[in-house]
């Protein structure tokens, strides 16, 4: 059994991913990135906005996100990062294979940039 990362649950991390992380975006989520300074922690938190659909589309959603970053995250994460996982409208529909294909994709994008960076 895979054991699920720790969670982004209040409002300001969420906030501060926005503000001063990296995004990449895919058809079937976005992906915020930041260092978190917790040294090697990886967290992770999601979110549907009522752009997505009803209560009963985003929580669809956000369960497939979740269910992906607890399947994904613990081998591709950076260490010492947040990750928010946002859905699109396409998420809840999305083919699973698809879906974990977007999610490598955004992550690549977002670590590629961070390097070309520093």
């Amino acid at each position: 059994m895979v054991r699920p990362l720790p969670r982004l649950r209040y409002r300001k991390d969420f906030q501060r991913l926005r503000r001063r992380g990296r995004s990449s975006v895919a058809p079937g989520l976005v992906l915020q990135s930041a260092p978190n300074g917790l040294g090697c922690v990886v967290r992770v938190g999601f979110t549907a906005s009522r752009k997505v659909g009803n209560a009963v589309k985003r929580n669809r959603a956000r369960r497939r996100l979740v269910a992906l970053a607890d399947l994904m995250l613990p081998q591709l994460a950076v260490p010492g990062r947040d990750y928010v996982l946002i859905a699109r409208r396409e998420t809840g529909d999305r083919p699973w294979d698809e879906l974990r294909e977007d999610l490598i994709h955004v992550l690549e994008r977002v670590h590629a940039r961070g390097r070309n960076r520093s």
